[in-house]
């Protein structure tokens, strides 16, 4: 049934993503699978049908193992990703006292809007990017980079928090927190399989012909179970890069419900458009960011919809302006212009001690009390 209206568009891309990752998690159990169809094939030379029953039955053996150790590397990340990801980018926590100006509009933003407010951190880091992490209402947080503080005014600064804190209330971080999770252990495990394989098939090269032709189906299932691990790593990747893809939309749509400015946020956009590479994150932070600068091949892999798509969205439904690429000026965007000195007069304008600054006063009195002499009346009379 299609979806009319912003939230009905929140709540269909809510359950596409659970189906998503629903999908996402048995990949882990497709991967276990094709592992045992693998193992079976090195070691026994057997017609394909006998192979795949017996790489049913190691699967149901090592079915329950794969899954408490899937759900041991989700609880390590539920507890550790923050941690994790602050080492990669160098983040750290700030409080108003160190920030006051974003403090200040992260604190606005969640007050109008009832939202519980999110930890702050900055990433000393010149590039134009921020990104919101956490797993529930205690770990949510959004990061900002130093560059992205130093080229963005109050208005544009405003609209990125909104864009973050949208999608904190759409749940996309904890989905795209979870995605990454299960993605590192299919990842993990098809890269350890395909490892395996080739040590396995290095040190049996030496083997007598009898037992390398493999004349039953043992050659079969190999290639078959390496072609489901290749299959099962690439849609997991396309599974992430989607649900990013999809949610940027909604948050660009959500900051400007939130600021009522899509001006804003367009600018902001075409300020960070093309510089917002993290050079010390990994892709998996990169996904989490406002913008995604690491293009894929042929927009198939490309976590986030281009800028240009991003900003004839926001032109066409919130009646936003669009000035084209923006240059950036890395100077503090509301600092005051220091004072011009005054204009010379017709005799020049000296440079003034500090004793010259002080009110005029004559060296002597213009007219001597203490003295014996002539006033301007006559003499003083004793």
């Amino acid at each position: 049934m299609a979806a009319y209206g912003l939230y009905s568009h929140i709540q269909s891309n809510k359950r596409r993503s659970i189906a998503l990752l629903i999908g996402l998690f048995f990949l882990v159990y497709l991967l276990v699978f094709a592992g045992a169809l693998v193992a079976e094939g090195l070691t026994t030379n057997a017609p394909l049908d006998y192979l795949v029953q017996a790489a049913i039955y190691d699967f149901t053996k090592a079915a329950p193992f794969a899954t408490v150790g899937t759900i041991v590397w989700v609880a390590i990340a539920y507890k550790f990703h923050q941690s994790m990801i602050d080492a990669v980018t160098g983040a750290r926590e700030v409080s108003r006292a160190e920030e006051p100006r974003l403090y200040n509009l992260l604190e606005n933003l969640c007050i109008s809007r009832g939202i519980t407010m999110p930890t702050l951190r900055i990433a000393d880091d010149n590039a134009l990017n921020a990104f919101a992490t956490g797993l529930n209402e205690k770990q949510y947080s959004i990061t900002v980079t130093r560059g992205l503080i130093d080229a963005l005014n109050d208005q544009e600064m405003e609209a990125v928090i909104g864009h973050e804190l949208t999608h904190i209330r759409n749940g996309d971080v904890r989905m795209l927190v979870i995605a990454v999770v299960i993605a590192g252990v299919i990842s993990f495990f098809g890269e350890m399989i395909f490892r395996l394989f080739f040590q396995n098939a290095y040190y049996g090269g030496r083997r007598s012909s009898g037992d390398g032709d493999r004349k039953g189906g043992a050659g079969a299932a190999i290639i078959i179970g390496l072609v489901l691990i290749a299959v099962a790593w690439i849609l997991s990747i396309v599974i992430r890069f989607a649900l990013s893809r999809r949610r940027e939309f909604l948050a660009d749509a959500g900051s400007v419900e939130l600021t009522k400015n899509p001006d804003a946020m367009i600018s902001a956009l075409r300020k960070i458009e093309g510089r917002g590479e993290l050079h010390a994150a990994n892709s998996a932070v990169m996904e989490m960011c406002i913008d995604n600068p690491r293009e894929g091949f042929a927009d198939l892999f490309a976590t986030h919809p281009s800028v240009d798509a991003r900003v004839d969205a926001l032109v066409k439904f919130t009646g936003g302006h669009d000035p084209g690429p923006l240059a950036v000026n890395f100077e503090e965007p509301d600092r005051l212009p220091a004072p011009e000195p005054e204009p010379e007069g017709p005799w020049g304008r000296g440079e003034q001690s500090q004793s010259e600054a002080k009110p005029f006063l004559p060296d002597e009195p213009p007219v001597d009390l203490g003295s014996g002499q002539a006033g301007p009346w006559g003499p003083r009379r004793n």
